[in-house]
């Protein structure tokens, strides 16, 4: 008889109402995450369109404006910060580059305020109106410019300056004074069609990131060993303790003459002329025990986890090998997959809830499964 509930489905039923639900709040939470990055892109892609400024912007500033020049944007809360070490900063360049996560209010070791005032950026330079001054860098004379991944600080090397220096601007602030910044820089050296192809490049990568709902399970798809807890790796576990304690009791005797009688009992006797020669019975084994032999089994002898994994016939496992990018087709069969699996492009990984995913060495690969904890190898 069917194992059923107070309500009459089967165990099947109940198995495939829960992978179903577990899917869709995947493809749910996937999904809007990438609906916020898309949004991200295309009001970037938007805004570098339309960013211009204008010299009217500019009125009421303490800022002596050149023939040709226009304030693009403005930000009355901003601090001078200047480092104590000299270092070396890469080249200005045009790209655009994804927020690695929030940026944290705080200010990196060796960086030292000594001003605040508002930041204002024009078509021909950065400027802080400070309250000791103004400090001003000329995009034609920047050699030096790195933005901190973690904190909202700018820090700029120009010609005709010595020390480092830059702002340190309210975290919420800083990512769209960076891709301003970028597009102002971008317009002095007449180079904003850069900027808008790389962008238009992003949303198209993006695209084809887009997850897709999977199918739903249905109730002859569940198997025996989702009655276990843990399912299949908690049998795999099971029947490797099952082969391995016979094993191990075995190999822990090895003075017991059994097994020598049976080798003696399964080699052929020598024959001579064709006729099997006299059996003698063997020598009596020394009064002297000997020494106790440790175990010795190996992982492929006794049926042991691969490194963790769940027994497959497709050698995969978590124990360092080759990368796996094209996975055999009943990979699913044996390990729990990801919903969105297939749509991965990448190696295969397994996530720190237990699911594997083919996203490996994409930003994107266990996104909803609390990370990647490992590759599954071969």
């Amino acid at each position: 008889m069917a194992k059923t509930d107070s309500t009459g489905s089967t165990w099947r039923y109940r198995w495939a109402h829960r992978q179903n639900v577990r899917r869709v709040r995947t493809y749910h939470g996937a999904e809007a995450a990438w609906r916020r990055r898309d949004d991200e892109l295309r009001r970037l892609r938007a805004l570098a369109a339309e960013f211009q400024g204008s010299r009217a912007a500019g009125a009421g500033l303490p800022l002596e404006l050149a023939a040709d020049e226009v304030v693009l944007w403005a930000l009355p809360a901003a601090q001078l910060v200047e480092i104590r070490h000299t270092a070396v900063l890469p080249a200005p360049d045009l790209t655009v580059a994804a927020p690695a996560g929030p940026l944290r209010p705080r200010r990196p070791d060796g960086v030292r305020v000594t001003d605040a005032g508002m930041a204002v950026i024009t078509s021909r330079r950065l400027v802080l109106l400070g309250g000791r001054g103004r400090r001003e860098w000329a995009y034609g004379r920047i050699t030096g410019l790195s933005h901190d991944p973690a904190a909202p600080v700018t820090l700029i090397q120009v010609l005709d300056r010595r020390r480092t220096s830059g702002l340190l601007l309210p975290s919420d602030a800083a990512p769209d004074f960076r891709f301003k910044l970028t597009l102002a820089f971008a317009d002095a050296i007449e180079q904003r069609a850069a900027v808008l192809a790389q962008l238009d490049e992003l949303i198209a990568e993006h695209a084809q990131l887009k997850p897709f709902r999977t199918a739903a399970v249905t109730p002859a798809q569940a198997r025996l060993s989702s009655l276990v807890p843990g399912g299949r790796r908690t049998i795999a576990v099971a029947a490797a303790i099952a082969l391995l304690v016979p094993a191990a009791l075995i190999e822990s005797n090895p003075s017991d003459p059994t097994g020598a009688e049976v080798a003696a009992a399964a080699t052929p006797a020598p024959t001579v002329s064709g006729l099997p020669a006299v059996i003698r019975p063997a020598a009596p084994a020394p009064t002297r025990s000997a020494p106790p032999r440790k175990p010795t089994t190996s992982p492929s002898a006794t049926g042991a986890p691969r490194c963790g994994a769940p027994e497959n016939p497709l050698g995969y496992d978590f124990c360092g090998g080759t990368r796996i990018r094209k996975p055999a087709a009943e990979v699913c069969d044996f390990f729990d997959c990801v919903p969105d699996f297939w749509a991965g492009r990448g190696y295969l990984v397994q996530c720190r809830d237990g699911s594997i995913s083919l996203n490996g060495g994409r930003s994107s690969a266990c996104a909803e499964h609390r990370g990647v904890r490992r590759t599954v190898t071969k």
